[in-house]
Protein backbone atom coordinates (compact mmCIF):
# COMPACT_ATOMS: atom_id res chain seq x y z
CA UNK A 1 0.00 0.00 0.00
CA UNK A 2 0.90 3.59 -0.85
CA UNK A 3 0.15 6.54 1.05
CA UNK A 4 1.12 10.28 0.08
CA UNK A 5 0.54 13.41 2.31
CA UNK A 6 1.17 16.60 0.90
CA UNK A 7 2.19 20.33 2.72
CA UNK A 8 1.18 23.16 0.55
CA UNK A 9 3.31 26.48 0.40
CA UNK A 10 -0.16 27.93 1.69
CA UNK A 11 0.71 25.65 4.55
CA UNK A 12 -2.08 23.39 4.28
CA UNK A 13 -2.30 19.69 4.50
CA UNK A 14 -3.29 17.72 1.45
CA UNK A 15 -4.24 13.91 1.93
CA UNK A 16 -4.64 10.42 -0.03
CA UNK A 17 -2.48 12.05 -3.24
CA UNK A 18 -1.26 9.81 -6.05
CA UNK A 19 1.91 9.95 -7.44
CA UNK A 20 0.80 11.46 -10.40
CA UNK A 21 -0.35 14.70 -8.21
CA UNK A 22 3.11 15.11 -6.80
CA UNK A 23 4.45 16.96 -10.00
CA UNK A 24 0.50 18.87 -11.05
CA UNK A 25 0.65 20.33 -7.32
CA UNK A 26 2.73 23.04 -6.00
CA UNK A 27 3.60 21.20 -2.52
CA UNK A 28 6.43 22.86 -0.32
CA UNK A 29 7.19 18.65 0.57
CA UNK A 30 5.35 15.72 0.76
CA UNK A 31 6.14 12.46 1.99
CA UNK A 32 5.46 9.10 0.42
CA UNK A 33 4.74 5.97 2.58
CA UNK A 34 5.36 1.79 1.31
CA UNK A 35 3.38 0.07 4.02
CA UNK A 36 3.60 -3.77 3.08
CA UNK A 37 4.33 -3.09 -0.44
CA UNK A 38 3.82 -5.44 -3.34
CA UNK A 39 6.70 -6.15 -5.74
CA UNK A 40 4.99 -3.62 -8.32
CA UNK A 41 5.18 -0.95 -5.69
CA UNK A 42 8.51 -1.67 -4.78
CA UNK A 43 9.34 -1.08 -8.75
CA UNK A 44 8.61 2.50 -8.36
CA UNK A 45 11.49 3.06 -5.83
CA UNK A 46 13.74 2.81 -8.96
CA UNK A 47 11.23 3.38 -11.91
CA UNK A 48 10.02 6.72 -10.12
CA UNK A 49 12.15 7.85 -7.56
CA UNK A 50 15.26 6.92 -9.00
CA UNK A 51 16.98 5.59 -6.00
CA UNK A 52 20.54 4.63 -5.84
CA UNK A 53 20.25 0.77 -6.55
CA UNK A 54 22.29 0.21 -3.20
CA UNK A 55 19.34 1.94 -1.10
CA UNK A 56 17.10 -0.13 -2.93
CA UNK A 57 18.85 -3.53 -2.26
CA UNK A 58 18.89 -2.82 1.26
CA UNK A 59 15.77 -1.98 1.33
CA UNK A 60 14.51 -5.78 -0.48
CA UNK A 61 16.76 -7.77 2.18
CA UNK A 62 16.24 -7.65 5.89
CA UNK A 63 17.60 -7.27 8.30
CA UNK A 64 20.00 -4.44 8.21
CA UNK A 65 22.14 -2.81 10.92
CA UNK A 66 20.91 1.36 11.32
CA UNK A 67 22.76 3.22 9.23
CA UNK A 68 23.11 6.49 7.18
CA UNK A 69 23.94 6.54 4.01
CA UNK A 70 24.28 9.66 1.24
CA UNK A 71 23.71 9.03 -2.09
CA UNK A 72 24.34 12.68 -3.83
CA UNK A 73 20.91 14.95 -2.65
CA UNK A 74 19.07 11.75 -1.30
CA UNK A 75 20.08 10.66 2.20
CA UNK A 76 19.09 6.91 3.38
CA UNK A 77 18.79 5.69 6.80
CA UNK A 78 17.68 2.25 7.81
CA UNK A 79 15.87 2.55 11.03
CA UNK A 80 14.48 -0.33 13.49
CA UNK A 81 11.94 -0.71 15.53
CA UNK A 82 11.26 -2.93 18.62
CA UNK A 83 8.41 -4.69 19.88
CA UNK A 84 8.74 -4.14 23.69
CA UNK A 85 6.97 -7.84 24.48
CA UNK A 86 8.72 -10.04 21.92
CA UNK A 87 11.93 -7.67 21.29
CA UNK A 88 10.47 -8.49 17.63
CA UNK A 89 13.06 -6.03 15.49
CA UNK A 90 11.79 -4.58 12.24
CA UNK A 91 13.12 -2.64 9.74
CA UNK A 92 12.34 0.83 8.75
CA UNK A 93 13.85 2.39 6.14
CA UNK A 94 13.96 6.59 5.40
CA UNK A 95 14.99 8.48 2.30
CA UNK A 96 15.40 12.51 2.58
CA UNK A 97 15.27 14.13 -0.46
CA UNK A 98 14.97 17.74 -2.12
CA UNK A 99 11.38 18.45 -0.49
CA UNK A 100 10.52 14.85 0.11
CA UNK A 101 10.89 11.77 2.50
CA UNK A 102 9.86 8.36 1.43
CA UNK A 103 9.66 5.83 4.13
CA UNK A 104 9.44 1.72 3.39
CA UNK A 105 8.49 -0.50 5.52
CA UNK A 106 7.59 -4.50 4.52
CA UNK A 107 5.19 -5.21 8.09
CA UNK A 108 2.81 -2.09 8.96
CA UNK A 109 4.51 -0.16 11.65
CA UNK A 110 2.53 1.30 14.57
CA UNK A 111 4.84 3.90 15.16
CA UNK A 112 5.30 5.76 11.12
CA UNK A 113 1.24 5.45 11.91
CA UNK A 114 1.54 7.70 14.50
CA UNK A 115 4.03 10.07 13.23
CA UNK A 116 1.47 10.19 10.32
CA UNK A 117 -1.27 11.22 12.27
CA UNK A 118 0.88 13.68 14.52
CA UNK A 119 2.41 15.29 12.09
CA UNK A 120 -0.44 17.59 10.84
CA UNK A 121 -0.83 18.60 14.11
CA UNK A 122 3.20 19.78 14.22
CA UNK A 123 3.56 23.38 15.20
CA UNK A 124 7.36 22.86 14.27
CA UNK A 125 7.03 22.93 10.54
CA UNK A 126 8.77 25.33 8.19
CA UNK A 127 9.76 25.53 4.44
CA UNK A 128 12.14 22.71 6.05
CA UNK A 129 9.01 20.64 7.53
CA UNK A 130 10.05 17.46 5.99
CA UNK A 131 13.12 17.27 8.58
CA UNK A 132 10.72 17.76 11.11
CA UNK A 133 8.75 14.87 9.62
CA UNK A 134 11.77 12.56 9.55
CA UNK A 135 12.42 13.97 13.27
CA UNK A 136 9.15 12.47 14.49
CA UNK A 137 9.52 9.13 12.56
CA UNK A 138 12.87 8.54 14.35
CA UNK A 139 11.38 9.62 17.39
CA UNK A 140 8.27 7.22 17.56
CA UNK A 141 10.90 4.48 17.18
CA UNK A 142 13.19 5.41 19.61
CA UNK A 143 10.30 6.11 22.17
CA UNK A 144 9.37 2.08 22.30
CA UNK A 145 12.77 1.13 23.08
CA UNK A 146 11.77 2.34 26.72
CA UNK A 147 9.17 0.17 27.50
CA UNK A 148 11.54 -2.89 26.26
CA UNK A 149 14.57 -1.69 28.48
CA UNK A 150 12.56 -0.59 31.21
CA UNK A 151 10.74 -4.54 31.97
CA UNK A 152 13.85 -5.94 31.49
CA UNK A 153 15.23 -3.54 34.13
CA UNK A 154 12.44 -4.35 36.57
CA UNK A 155 13.07 -8.12 36.29
CA UNK A 156 16.14 -8.15 37.21
CA UNK A 157 15.42 -5.94 40.16
CA UNK A 158 13.10 -8.23 41.36
CA UNK A 159 15.10 -10.95 41.13
CA UNK A 160 16.48 -12.58 44.83
CA UNK A 161 19.39 -15.12 44.94
CA UNK A 162 19.20 -17.78 48.30
CA UNK A 163 15.60 -17.82 48.77
CA UNK A 164 16.58 -21.43 50.06
CA UNK A 165 15.47 -23.44 47.44
CA UNK A 166 17.77 -24.94 44.52
CA UNK A 167 15.07 -25.50 42.35
CA UNK A 168 14.04 -21.74 42.45
CA UNK A 169 18.05 -20.79 42.53
CA UNK A 170 18.16 -22.47 39.36
CA UNK A 171 15.23 -21.09 37.69
CA UNK A 172 16.10 -17.77 38.85
CA UNK A 173 19.94 -18.39 37.39
CA UNK A 174 18.13 -19.43 33.78
CA UNK A 175 16.10 -16.55 34.08
CA UNK A 176 19.12 -14.13 34.33
CA UNK A 177 20.60 -15.40 31.17
CA UNK A 178 17.48 -15.15 29.29
CA UNK A 179 17.47 -11.25 30.56
CA UNK A 180 21.22 -11.06 29.59
CA UNK A 181 20.55 -12.23 26.11
CA UNK A 182 17.48 -9.99 25.84
CA UNK A 183 19.71 -7.06 26.82
CA UNK A 184 22.17 -8.13 24.09
CA UNK A 185 19.35 -8.05 21.42
CA UNK A 186 18.41 -4.79 22.51
CA UNK A 187 22.23 -3.44 22.76
CA UNK A 188 22.90 -4.46 18.90
CA UNK A 189 19.70 -2.14 17.93
CA UNK A 190 20.49 0.67 20.39
CA UNK A 191 24.09 1.28 19.80
CA UNK A 192 24.11 1.15 15.68
CA UNK A 193 20.93 3.78 16.66
CA UNK A 194 22.79 6.29 18.89
CA UNK A 195 26.15 6.03 16.13
CA UNK A 196 23.49 6.60 13.58
CA UNK A 197 22.17 10.02 15.41
CA UNK A 198 25.56 11.02 16.48
CA UNK A 199 26.44 10.60 12.02
CA UNK A 200 23.32 12.51 11.32
CA UNK A 201 24.03 15.78 13.83
CA UNK A 202 27.82 16.27 12.83
CA UNK A 203 26.99 15.56 9.12
CA UNK A 204 26.58 18.98 6.98
CA UNK A 205 25.50 17.47 3.85
CA UNK A 206 21.55 16.86 4.98
CA UNK A 207 19.60 20.22 3.26
CA UNK A 208 17.16 21.45 6.46
CA UNK A 209 18.72 20.17 8.98
CA UNK A 210 20.38 23.27 11.06
CA UNK A 211 16.67 24.56 11.90
CA UNK A 212 15.76 21.03 13.65
CA UNK A 213 18.89 20.02 15.02
CA UNK A 214 17.89 20.40 18.83
CA UNK A 215 15.15 18.01 18.34
CA UNK A 216 17.18 15.04 16.78
CA UNK A 217 19.82 15.97 19.88
CA UNK A 218 17.26 14.83 21.97
CA UNK A 219 16.83 11.50 20.29
CA UNK A 220 20.81 11.10 20.58
CA UNK A 221 20.23 11.61 24.37
CA UNK A 222 17.28 9.40 24.80
CA UNK A 223 19.74 6.72 22.50
CA UNK A 224 22.99 7.92 25.30
CA UNK A 225 20.22 7.02 28.26
CA UNK A 226 19.05 3.33 26.81
CA UNK A 227 22.58 2.55 26.38
CA UNK A 228 23.57 3.08 30.35
CA UNK A 229 20.28 1.60 31.14
CA UNK A 230 20.95 -1.37 29.38
CA UNK A 231 24.47 -1.37 30.60
CA UNK A 232 23.41 -0.89 33.90
CA UNK A 233 20.86 -3.56 33.63
CA UNK A 234 23.74 -6.16 31.91
CA UNK A 235 25.82 -5.02 35.04
CA UNK A 236 22.94 -6.34 37.59
CA UNK A 237 22.77 -9.68 35.83
CA UNK A 238 26.44 -10.26 36.18
CA UNK A 239 26.20 -9.03 39.62
CA UNK A 240 23.08 -11.71 40.12
CA UNK A 241 24.97 -14.38 38.59
CA UNK A 242 28.48 -13.76 40.60
CA UNK A 243 26.43 -13.64 43.74
CA UNK A 244 24.82 -17.13 42.44
CA UNK A 245 28.07 -18.89 41.90
CA UNK A 246 29.14 -17.41 45.36
CA UNK A 247 26.29 -18.75 47.37
CA UNK A 248 26.34 -22.12 45.58
CA UNK A 249 29.85 -22.78 46.56
CA UNK A 250 29.16 -21.59 50.03
CA UNK A 251 26.17 -23.98 50.68
CA UNK A 252 28.63 -26.24 48.43
CA UNK A 253 31.02 -25.58 51.15
CA UNK A 254 29.20 -26.23 54.02
CA UNK A 255 27.42 -29.87 52.77
CA UNK A 256 31.40 -30.85 52.65
CA UNK A 257 32.37 -29.51 56.03
CA UNK A 258 29.25 -31.40 57.39
CA UNK A 259 29.98 -34.81 55.64
CA UNK A 260 33.85 -34.18 56.64
CA UNK A 261 32.63 -33.60 60.02
CA UNK A 262 30.69 -37.28 60.26
CA UNK A 263 33.47 -38.84 58.09
CA UNK A 264 35.80 -37.57 60.61
CA UNK A 265 33.71 -38.92 63.43
CA UNK A 266 33.24 -42.08 62.38
CA UNK A 267 36.48 -42.79 61.32
CA UNK A 268 37.99 -43.96 65.49
CA UNK A 269 34.55 -46.24 65.13
CA UNK A 270 35.49 -47.59 62.02
CA UNK A 271 38.93 -48.52 63.33
CA UNK A 272 37.87 -50.30 66.25
CA UNK A 273 34.89 -51.90 64.76
CA UNK A 274 37.84 -53.01 62.40
CA UNK A 275 39.98 -54.15 64.62
CA UNK A 276 37.30 -56.31 66.66
CA UNK A 277 35.95 -58.01 63.49
CA UNK A 278 38.67 -59.52 63.31
CA UNK A 279 38.86 -63.67 63.47
CA UNK A 280 42.14 -64.26 65.82
CA UNK A 281 41.70 -66.74 68.39
CA UNK A 282 43.90 -65.30 70.91
CA UNK A 283 41.75 -61.77 71.20
CA UNK A 284 41.67 -61.41 75.43
CA UNK A 285 38.01 -59.18 74.75
CA UNK A 286 36.53 -61.83 72.51
CA UNK A 287 36.56 -63.50 76.18
CA UNK A 288 35.03 -60.92 78.23
CA UNK A 289 31.59 -61.07 79.52
CA UNK A 290 30.77 -57.29 79.01
CA UNK A 291 33.26 -56.94 76.41
CA UNK A 292 30.33 -55.90 73.77
CA UNK A 293 28.78 -53.40 76.13
CA UNK A 294 32.13 -51.55 77.08
CA UNK A 295 33.54 -51.58 73.46
CA UNK A 296 29.58 -50.21 72.26
CA UNK A 297 29.77 -47.74 74.92
CA UNK A 298 33.97 -46.50 74.67
CA UNK A 299 32.76 -45.63 70.66
CA UNK A 300 29.50 -44.02 72.09
CA UNK A 301 32.22 -42.00 74.30
CA UNK A 302 34.46 -41.02 71.46
CA UNK A 303 31.79 -40.12 68.85
CA UNK A 304 29.83 -37.71 71.55
CA UNK A 305 33.30 -36.32 73.03
CA UNK A 306 34.58 -35.37 69.16
CA UNK A 307 30.93 -33.80 68.03
CA UNK A 308 31.50 -31.42 71.55
CA UNK A 309 35.01 -30.83 70.35
CA UNK A 310 34.00 -29.79 66.43
CA UNK A 311 30.94 -27.95 68.12
CA UNK A 312 32.97 -25.70 70.00
CA UNK A 313 35.82 -24.96 67.54
CA UNK A 314 32.47 -24.04 65.06
CA UNK A 315 32.68 -26.47 62.19
CA UNK A 316 28.51 -27.13 62.88
CA UNK A 317 27.75 -23.08 62.50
Amino acid sequence: MIRIKGYTKDKTWMNDLQLNDLKELDLDWYWVDFSEPVPAETKLLDSYFHFHPLAIEDCCHLLQRPKLDHYDDTHFFVLHSVDAKSLEVQEVNLFIGPRFIVTYHVQESHEINDAWGKIQHASKLGEDGYMFAAYMIIDQLVDQYFPAVQELEEQVLDMEIGSGSESSDQMTMDAIFNIRSRLLRLRKTILPMRDLLYRTLNTERIEGLNGYLAFYRDIYDHLLKLTEMTDAAREMTADLRDSFMSYSSNRMNSIMKTLTVITTIFMPLTFLAGIYGMNFNNMPELSWHWGYFGLIGFMVLIGAGMYVWFRRKGWFD
